[in-house]
């Protein structure tokens, strides 16, 4: 059976990367194999764990390309180079433009760290979305992995995981909870789900 090629673009840690990699080492990502991680940031330490499963990897920096069009079109040589199906955005930190994802229709999966369509679009990203949910005194929350257009967080739905909020929670401890209870659960089973077809 041929593949589907994932690339993996990351900014930060790649805990959601370390996911889809285990993800694939225990099968549950069979109908797919990250191929290459691309960073736009020279010291994401999500480069390291890329080194260490044995993934092709690379940094490709904005303030080098000179522009938004010209890093945009440096990402879509590398996919190209690499033959890459599917693109997984896992914590990266750059909104790509319209340009870049009507390249991609129903190829790019990126996760969110709500139940959209709460706490979600532009400026909600990282510690501030839970602040959001709390702020907002919510019960429930959790994560949704969903097609990328050009719309921030506006894409067509994958799956969706709920995960309780607690009496003290504070932005990072619900952080770390929705992480382990639904990111890292749902994210390799919708990239094995848009892999199979």
């Amino acid at each position: 059976m041929n593949k589907k090629r994932i690339a993996v673009l990351v900014s930060g840690g790649g805990t959601n990367l370390q996911a889809i990699l285990d993800a694939q080492q225990s099968g549950i990502i069979r109908s797919g194999a990250v191929t290459l991680v691309i960073a736009n940031k020279a010291d994401a330490y999500a480069l390291t764990r890329a080194e260490n499963a044995g993934v092709d990897h690379c940094v490709i920096l904005k303030k080098e390309c000179g522009s938004q069009a010209a890093f945009e079109q440096a990402i879509i040589d590398k996919l190209e180079a690499y033959r890459i199906d599917i693109i997984v955005l896992a914590g990266f930190m750059s909104i790509l433009s319209e340009s870049f994802t009507s390249r991609y229709p129903r190829r790019i999966l990126n996760v969110h760290p709500s139940l959209i369509p709460s706490f979600c679009g532009e400026g909600f990203y990282g510690l501030r979305v839970h602040q959001a949910a709390l702020d907002k005194g919510v019960k429930v929350t959790g994560a949704t992995v969903h097609f990328v257009n050009e719309i921030p967080d506006g894409g067509e739905i994958i799956l969706q995981k709920a995960v309780d909020v607690l009496p003290g929670d504070t932005p990072e401890t619900l952080q770390r909870r929705v992480m382990e209870q639904a990111e890292w659960v749902i994210f390799p089973r919708a990239v094995e789900l848009v892999c199979a077809g």
